[in-house]
């Protein structure tokens, strides 16, 4: 075996190892080894996986500081005391200000006490920090026992899921463990909305809005809407946007097209005998509440779909025109919001649907057919990089399954996003 195979095999392994100290130092002999570029994404994955372990490793001696903190004076126990001069020796030791030492400091303590499980994926390598600190941010205001309901709902699946699903997926699961308490926050928080001006260089200013969810989403697409009815006249889709906005709201817009938003609710949160979460698409979860007060607006258009009772997949979406291509597309931006390249979040209503199979225009009977199972929303780059040599890609109507395999032989999949 040649020094490039060595250490191509030895990047490999090490990328399925589970991360430690032997694994460190075998990260360690890659330094400087000759390995092929597939080699070098395997390292890539060993290095981030050691990371992982890493960071769990200072967690529970961070955790460990806070069960025995250092003593402010020696013999006269003072809780607050201690904790300061624990917090200032770990700010010195690392580098850091106080302040992030304090966050590091509790970060530590939420995470041994109220998320072991997830503390344990993070020292296997199977998710980031970011996941845990995603779990923390969304569970701050909740109970103990409703936290631990929330880990239980998304554990299983946060391995496979990007950072920004994970949140989505978090999101959706407080709702879900705590839908009362979660309508309470949003009807505090909805007592914040407001707009804002700042200024900006160069004769600039920002203008902004903190508005729910729904409202927000309704001004975007409207905006968007309008803009995409102006003459380009050089300007950009965002440009238009911008000058769209002005026209809308100092009423010098001489028409205004129906803006249309998209929310995925159970039916039976929708008749308020369940409270399960509902999905605004483009943003993510949303109380019954909040979903209902959307579908009974003027002017909604209730829509059937029929979703896989296990995995949440859209399977059929309820017909509301004859033309067949106008019905395919419902159900596809139905059944997969965004783009399917992983990690990618681009709403799929502004992307191409890219058949798997191929069209065959010489002969559509011999090629893919152009149909939900033989769809999937791609963005302009990523289909483009479906079509560049040395990427395939193979899709599974049964699972929703999108896998991706790179020009290295790495393979990559996509889960589906199960509707409401």
């Amino acid at each position: 075996m040649g020094w490039l195979e060595e250490g191509d095999a030895l990047a490999a392994g090490l990328a399925r190892a589970v991360p430690g100290a032997v694994s460190v130092a075998g990260i360690a002999a890659l330094d400087g080894a000759p390995m092929s570029a597939a080699g070098r994404i395997d390292a890539l994955v060993a290095v981030a996986r050691a990371r992982c372990w890493l960071e769990a490793v200072q967690i529970a001696m961070l955790a460990g500081l806070q069960e025995q903190p250092l003593t402010c004076i020696p013999g006269h126990p003072d809780a607050l005391g201690d904790f300061l001069e624990t917090q200032e020796q770990v700010a010195c030791a690392l580098r850091i200000s106080p302040d992030t030492a304090y966050g590091r400091l509790v970060e530590a303590q939420q995470l041994t006490s109220r998320f072991p499980a997830s503390l344990g994926l993070l020292a296997e390598g199977r998710v980031q920090i970011m996941h845990l600190k995603a779990l923390l941010e969304h569970t701050a205001a909740l109970e103990d026992e409703v936290a631990a309901r929330v880990e239980e709902l998304v554990l299983l699946k946060l391995p496979t899921q990007t950072v920004g699903a994970a949140r989505k997926a978090i999101s959706r699961a407080v709702i879900k463990a705590d839908p009362a308490g979660a309508e309470q926050r949003h009807t505090r928080a909805r007592e914040d909305r407001r707009t804002t001006l700042q200024p900006h260089p160069e004769g600039m200013a920002w203008f902004g809005a903190l508005l729910t969810a729904g409202d927000a989403a309704l001004v975007d697409a409207a905006v968007t809407a309008h803009a995409r009815t102006l003459d380009a006249d050089g300007r950009t889709l965002p440009q238009r946007c911008a000058d769209a906005l002005v026209e809308l709201v100092s009423g010098t817009a001489t028409s205004s097209p129906t803006a249309t938003i998209v929310v995925t609710v159970p039916y039976d949160t929708l008749i308020g005998t369940t409270e399960d979460p509902a999905d605004l698409t483009g943003y993510g979860p949303l109380t019954p509440t909040q979903a209902r007060a959307l579908a009974t607006r003027p002017g909604s258009v209730w829509r059937r779909l029929l979703t896989h009772p296990a995995t949440g997949q859209v399977l059929k979406t309820d017909p509301t025109s004859y033309r067949p291509t106008a019905e395919t597309t419902r159900h596809v931006i139905a059944r997969d919001p965004h783009c399917r390249f992983p990690g990618c979040t681009r709403p799929s209503r502004r992307c191409d649907l890219d058949h798997v199979v191929p069209f065959n225009h010489a002969n559509p009977q011999a090629g893919g057919p152009t149909t939900p199972d033989n769809l999937i929303p791609l963005c302009r780059r990523h289909h483009l990089t479906k079509h560049r040599a040395g990427w395939h890609i193979g899709y599974s109507s049964a699972s929703g399954n999108v896998t991706w395999t790179a020009p290295t032989g790495h393979t990559y999949t996509d889960q589906p996003t199960p509707a409401a």
